[in-house]
């Protein structure tokens, strides 16, 4: 019997026709060109830049241009580099990159494709800016904003190509945008990504923080879709590429736990944790059986609001509050917990806890990491919390929200 070589590398002649040519290098001497006249330069770097990571590093260090992610680059440029990482931008980002956006004078759009969570409205939308788009997709390259220069290629391939440019005539740009930086920081401080305690409660933010202490930002992270999704995109520093896996324009609610059993498999000696909705949780909540009977280490950390959270969120910003369905409990019995996730975890053979208080979080946490195998960690939170920043679909930088919650009326 003759076993194939699965270790082949992989060479599609059909995908591999149709790539775009190597980046033309009197454009990427433009590129440089644009960068030494520009005083307020921003990356706006997303999923296209995952491959290249190294080469985004290098190029940060020779410029010491501030980088800005959309949900999903996070990883491709290290999240705890404060000097630097600006974070997410777009409807949920935070102050500090919308901010940077808007006031930049050159917009570097490397591997992204504009599209409306991140831009909001387009006119408003880096108006200050001249823009460069590179991307490996020809169809994206002034789809949704038309850029002042434009390069269809393999962003690794650009990268490399403007770097040996950077390499060569570093002395002679004389690059110094630390002015602009320092104006960044001060946004930084002035605006945090924030949130508020009230009493015992556990604020879901506050959970995804403590992960991210406890995990020392080292472990995988699958969502669902909704407001966790965007607390973990938020609270949680993600300092490599495809440590964050979420489903992101697709909106795929459910798409976490069985993420996170691909993320196990495929790296068995990482910690592999799927932040969760409630409402997300319950689209694929059978695959607890999966986890257990392949003995999968997946940690579940459950945000459980009751409600389906996103959705009440935009009920108490523009609806006055008004409830279609979104709440998940039993109506007959509001005070209770309900379904009971316990039980789901119970009936699969998954160890499972609930906590409630915050003083008892962080330990509730620590157990999850330290127990072998699943585990699913039901963390009760309050439904009234919002995500914030907030920049209101079709708004723009200038209609940012950031503060308020459910406790108010609008």
């Amino acid at each position: 019997m003759v076993v194939p070589n699965w270790d082949q590398p992989m060479r599609l002649g059909g995908y591999l026709s149709r790539l775009p040519k190597p980046p033309n290098q009197m454009l990427l001497e433009q590129i440089i060109r644009l960068i030494s006249e520009s005083k307020k330069p921003v990356l706006y770097v997303g999923g296209g830049c995952l491959n290249s990571s190294e080469e985004l590093k290098r190029f940060v260090e020779l410029t010491g241009i501030p980088v800005a992610s959309t949900l999903m680059g996070l990883g491709s440029y290290p999240g705890s580099d404060e000097d630097f990482a600006l974070q997410m931008l777009g409807m949920h980002g935070t102050v500090y990159a919308n901010y940077a956006v808007d006031k930049s004078d050159l917009l570097l759009a490397f591997g992204v494709r504009f599209d409306d969570r991140v831009t909001g409205k387009l006119e408003a939308f880096a108006s200050r800016a001249k823009i460069v788009h590179i991307d490996i997709d020809s169809a994206e390259i002034g789809k949704n904003k038309i850029p002042h220069m434009s390069i269809c290629a393999d962003l690794k391939l650009a990268l490399e190509g403007l770097n040996s440019i950077l390499e060569e005539k570093i002395r002679k740009l004389n690059l110094d945008f630390s002015e602009w930086r320092t104006e960044l920081k001060e946004q930084r401080t002035k605006y945090p990504l924030s949130f508020k305690t009230f009493g015992d409660l556990i604020p879901p933010q506050y959970a995804i923080q403590t992960l991210d202490e406890l995990t020392g930002g080292e472990a995988i992270i699958t969502t669902g879709v909704g407001q966790h999704q965007m607390w973990a995109a938020q609270f949680y520093k993600y300092n490599r590429p495809r440590q964050w896996l979420t489903s992101a324009g697709l909106g795929a609610m459910g798409f976490g736990l069985p993420a996170a059993i691909g993320a196990a498999v495929a790296k068995p000696e990482a910690v592999v944790v799927d932040i969760d909705g409630d409402g997300s949780f319950m689209m694929n909540v059978q695959e607890l059986a999966t986890v257990r009977v392949e003995n999968l280490p997946v940690k579940i950390m459950l945000l459980n609001n009751q409600h389906l959270g996103m959705v009440v969120q935009w009920e108490d910003r523009f609806y006055k509050a008004n409830r279609a369905h979104t709440f998940l409990g039993n109506p007959a019995n509001e005070s209770e917990i309900f379904p009971d996730m316990l039980k789901f975890a119970e009936a699969c053979g998954v160890p499972a806890a609930r906590v409630a208080k915050k003083e008892e979080l962080r330990a509730a946490i620590q157990k999850m990491l330290d127990t072998p195998g699943p585990y699913l960690l039901d963390v009760i939170v309050p439904h009234q919390e919002h995500v914030l920043p907030m920049i209101p679909s079709g708004g723009a930088f200038k209609d940012v929200i950031t503060e308020g919650d459910g406790r108010t009326k609008y």
